[in-house]
């Protein structure tokens, strides 16, 4: 990031993707270093639950509808409905075990990325090893970050389901035409979306605010709020693009390699599918931290190269994160 700070708030929805690619394509071999050693895994554990998710299951559908079929008492039915137990045991089982190095994964990726991107900004030698040294720091941060993000969610979905029942009785009752009840329920589903891309995005937020300040959990989320405030329309634009890849992603992985294709067929589309995942994974982690920079110049708060060079270098067993009464909130003229 050779721009000056002042700079960065000019940057629109093409000049934020244009420094996005830039960073990497200049810094490729430490983000390749970082991609072969996260992402790299973090893309191949979620197309591999895909994968294995789906077998389990159509597994335990097709023993469900022999069980619909097999006199109950006999021999045959209590194997088969004990088998099912084992195999809803199981699916579970890899469930949580698939989250847990999901989350690990994503947390480590971030810090990683993150990290990187503020030396680079800094004009920092960096290598990988020191990268990976500081990581596992930062992502205890993270995971403040992320639980209270979590948390956020669920009530989030928990108060939406409560209005959308009472609104649907009301619907009923008071409201005769079936169109038009579509149409509002089609409304209501519209709101709920835009709300939960809006959590999404200022949980993305925090979490560099979460490495790169001395916030994180709920205060790094309300930071986050207050930075976003101003370049909400373009987050919108780039979180929504790089969601459609994510799913564009998805969707060919399940029509040819989940679904029953040739093996070769499989296997090619299977390795293309990897491949476009850790680079958007990359993409969108890169572009999230620009994100951050942008806002920040946007908001008129400097960040002083040469301090947050010194912070970076405090390691005495323990990250030490930016304070922002020394670093981060001085502000500049526009």
């Amino acid at each position: 990031m050779d721009r000056e700070q002042e700079e960065l708030q000019f940057l629109g929805f093409f000049g934020i993707f244009k420094e996005s690619f830039k960073i990497i394509l200049t810094w490729r071999k430490i983000f390749s270093k970082i991609t072969l050693a996260l992402i790299l895994p973090l893309s191949f554990i979620f197309l591999a639950h895909m994968q294995i998710s789906q077998m389990i299951f159509f597994k335990i559908l097709d023993n469900q509808d022999t069980l619909d079929f097999t006199q109950s008492g006999t021999p045959k039915h209590d194997k088969l409905s004990d088998t099912i137990s084992a195999e809803w045991t199981a699916f579970w089982l890899f469930k949580f075990a698939y989250f847990t190095f999901l989350l690990i994964f994503s947390l480590l990726s971030t810090s990683a990325v993150v990290y990187t991107i503020a030396c680079i900004y800094t004009a920092k030698p960096i290598t990988f090893k020191k990268i990976m040294s500081v990581v596992p720091k930062v992502w205890k941060r993270l995971m403040v970050t992320f639980i209270w993000s979590f948390a956020v969610v669920v009530l989030y979905n928990i108060v939406s389901i409560v209005v959308l029942i009472i609104l649907s009785f009301t619907l009923i009752n008071h409201v005769p035409a079936a169109g038009f009840r579509i149409l509002f329920l089609v409304v209501l589903v519209i709101l709920y979306s835009a709300g939960l891309l809006y959590i999404t995005i200022v949980w993305h937020l925090a979490s560099v605010i979460s490495v790169l300040e001395d916030f994180y959990g709920i205060k790094a989320m309300m930071k986050s709020r207050e930075l976003i405030k101003g370049k909400m329309g373009i987050a919108v634009a780039i979180f929504i693009v790089v969601g459609i890849c994510f799913v564009g992603i998805q969707f060919l992985f399940e029509t040819f390699v989940v679904l029953e294709w040739t093996m070769e067929i499989r296997i090619g589309m299977g390795l293309l599918c990897l491949l476009l995942l850790f680079k958007v994974i990359l993409f969108g982690l890169v572009i999230q931290t620009v994100l951050y920079f942008v806002c920040k110049s946007y908001h008129h708060e400097n960040i002083d190269k040469s301090s947050l060079s010194d912070h970076l270098e405090v390691y005495l067993g323990e990250y030490i994160p930016l304070k922002s009464k020394d670093v981060q909130m001085e502000q500049f003229e526009a």
